[in-house]
């Protein structure tokens, strides 16, 4: 079943003694392009994230975010109390040069002096981490399946665009057979003037007559394109990530198309060339939100 790329997922679970919100949104990508922003008390299980996203969403544009609070035990300011310690003996000995000590005149402006506050670390036990890998593995599968129900429309629209194409492809043979016909009468007419000319190689028009005519067989491009598109339809039916597959198919039906229009010699077929062309490139354009 074809898996999108487009995802979105997003979990808020709190209790007494902590917040976690998580939140995840995807898009197209031609790799994993993977993008992290957390509290600071998760930054060092990055390494483990990134490795169960990639486990789950395997491609895309991935934005992550992760917001931790430990309600019980927040992070507040504290006071440096070495830093303190450190301006106050220097501005107590400009004090002392004025005769004019004394701590609480002295505290407001150490208090504003940089690096006299610091901002305590919150702490995260391994308990903790098992209730947000679980929260985000839930997130994780909630995208999963957004994706998978994308992917079910984006697969039923490609279906029937590969079956109009084929459906034309079969049009093609009534046309092709009125195109010989007048190729012949054509040719018919050739021969009829040239006969009248005495320096006229019936051997050397024989060659070039066959290999005129070969140019214009536009059988091989047929067949190729059906196979193309066999197999096509049952690549979809894999379970794996088959978005660069098809890709590459329909670069060759692209290719079979374009011979057989340039081929074709005849208004009715590159009319039906024109409308397979449509339709390939609409399969092309919803490709690339394909994993």
């Amino acid at each position: 079943m074809i898996q999108s790329m487009t995802g979105f997922g997003k979990i808020d679970f709190e209790d007494k003694n902590k917040r976690i919100l998580i939140e995840i949104r995807c898009l197209n990508s031609k790799q994993m392009d993977f993008n992290f922003k957390a509290s600071g008390v998760l930054k060092e299980k990055e390494a483990g994230i990134r490795t169960l996203v990639n486990q789950y969403l395997k491609r895309g544009k991935v934005d992550l975010n992760i917001y931790y609070t430990n309600l019980k035990d927040p992070a507040v300011p504290l006071i440096n109390q070495e830093v303190v310690t450190n301006y106050f003996a220097q501005i107590s000995g400009l004090k002392e040069m004025e005769k004019r000590p004394g701590f609480e005149e002295l505290l407001p402006l150490i208090l504003k002096l940089p690096d006299v506050m610091k901002t305590g670390k919150q702490e995260m036990d391994e308990s903790e981490w098992v209730i947000i890998r679980k929260q985000l593995v839930q997130v994780l599968e909630d995208v999963r399946s957004f994706r998978l129900q994308e992917g079910a429309s984006i697969e039923k629209d490609i279906i029937k665009r590969v079956s109009i194409i084929g459906e034309l492809l079969e049009k093609i043979t009534p046309f092709e057979v009125n195109r010989l016909e007048k190729i012949k009468i054509r040719i018919t007419e050739k021969m009829h003037e040239l006969q009248s000319n005495t320096d006229f190689d019936k051997n050397r028009f024989e060659q070039e007559l066959i290999y005129f005519l070969e140019k214009l067989d536009i059988t091989e491009e047929k067949t190729r394109l059906k196979n193309h598109i066999d197999y096509f339809l049952s690549s979809m039916e894999t379970r794996e990530p088959i978005g660069k597959k098809l890709g590459f198919i329909s670069q060759e039906m692209g290719r079979e198309i374009n011979t057989i229009g340039s081929k074709a010699n005849d208004s009715d077929i590159q009319k039906i060339v024109v409308m397979m062309k449509d339709e390939l490139e609409k399969i092309k354009e919803q490709l690339l939100n394909v994993m």
